[in-house]
């Protein structure tokens, strides 16, 4: 199955396609056939993950994620208490030095409530599109939208708790998402309202940051409340837009993680720490087709896999750039 169907596919919410014996390349049957007759120990690879622990760049990509996430939205902030002309308006809709730019689900929104598309729409629409198209549309999950951060910080909360069995994680069908889809834009299209910028944590958090807290913030308390006692990442899993949005977007984007079949140990870490495991289901044991696979666009580049990955498995690459990188 392609990259593209198969990416289109998770982003509705189907389960990654499990491979037939015969859809597989000769030289992957050859790697798991060698795999399965040199087992490896529990302890050695325990010996393997204790040593990327205490590794160097063990949260190297975390860092750099929390990092430019943390410096665009304060670029927002300085800009707008600076009354400078750098980084103006919010999330959903601004300005970059007098450049007008929108966010590509805010603006269908605004798009299908109106039915009237105005010239500035079309060009902050265009040049977004234009730059998540190039670097990987769910990199915008999260490199930039500062719910991404809260929520990856009560995701932390909620897994201690786990493990002291005080809370449980209920799961609901990853489809869910696409149902919300449909219904937030047939609001929009049938109230004449955009009802999901209204709810959405990235909007409303963009616009506390710059202009002040406001009452909503107790709706984002709430939604941080159900993940960490309820559901671990419930909204970006299974409700919020954006994510098919950019992710169509990023269907494709050269920028990907790839994961190699040959050095892995499928000891399961990255599923684990992964916010849409299902996209990493290729690393399970049997699972893949080709010696290196490109991870599909549901993926967010978060490179939290590719920090915790023992055996350096998954890379960020970028396609055509292979050899020149």
């Amino acid at each position: 199955m392609s990259y593209f169907v198969d990416s289109l596919r998770q982003l509705i919410g189907m389960k990654p396609a499990k491979p037939q014996a015969d859809e597989r390349l000769p030289e992957v049957v050859a790697i798991y056939a060698e795999k399965r007759k040199e087992k490896l120990s529990k302890e050695k690879l325990m010996e393997v993950e204790a040593g990327r622990a205490l590794a160097h760049d063990r949260h190297k990509w975390r860092n750099r994620r929390w990092a430019t996430l943390i410096v665009v939205n304060l670029l927002f902030v300085a800009s707008y208490f600076l009354d400078v002309q750098l980084l103006e308006g919010a999330l959903t809709g601004s300005r970059f030095v007098g450049f007008h730019m929108a966010d590509l689900n805010s603006a269908l929104q605004v798009m299908l409530a109106y039915q009237h598309v105005v010239l500035n729409l079309v060009i902050g629409t265009a040049t977004v599109f234009v730059l998540w198209l190039l670097l990987g549309g769910r990199t915008f999950c999260s490199w930039v939208c500062p719910y991404h951060l809260i929520a990856e910080w009560a995701e932390a909360i909620h897994l201690k708790l786990a493990e002291k069995k005080w809370v449980k994680d209920i799961q609901f069908h990853r489809g869910v998402r696409a149902v919300f889809y449909v219904i937030f834009a047939l609001l929009a299209a049938l109230t004449g309202y955009t009802v999901f910028e209204t709810i959405s944590p990235t909007g409303i958090l963009s616009r506390a940051l710059i202009y002040g807290p406001g009452i909503a913030l107790l709706w984002v308390l709430a939604l941080l409340a159900f993940e960490v006692l309820v559901s671990r990442r419930a909204w970006c899993r299974y409700v919020c837009p954006i994510g098919i949005t950019y992710g169509l977007v990023g269907t494709f984007s050269p920028v990907r993680v790839q994961y190699n079949v040959q050095s892995c140990h499928h000891e399961g870490d990255c599923r684990k720490i992964c916010l849409v495991p299902h996209v990493l289901d290729v690393t399970i044991r049997g699972r893949a087709r080709a010696i290196d696979t490109d991870i599909g666009a549901d993926c967010t580049r978060c490179g939290l896999c590719v920090d915790i990955c023992p055996t350096s498995s998954l890379s960020f690459k970028v396609k055509g750039l292979e050899k020149a990188l």
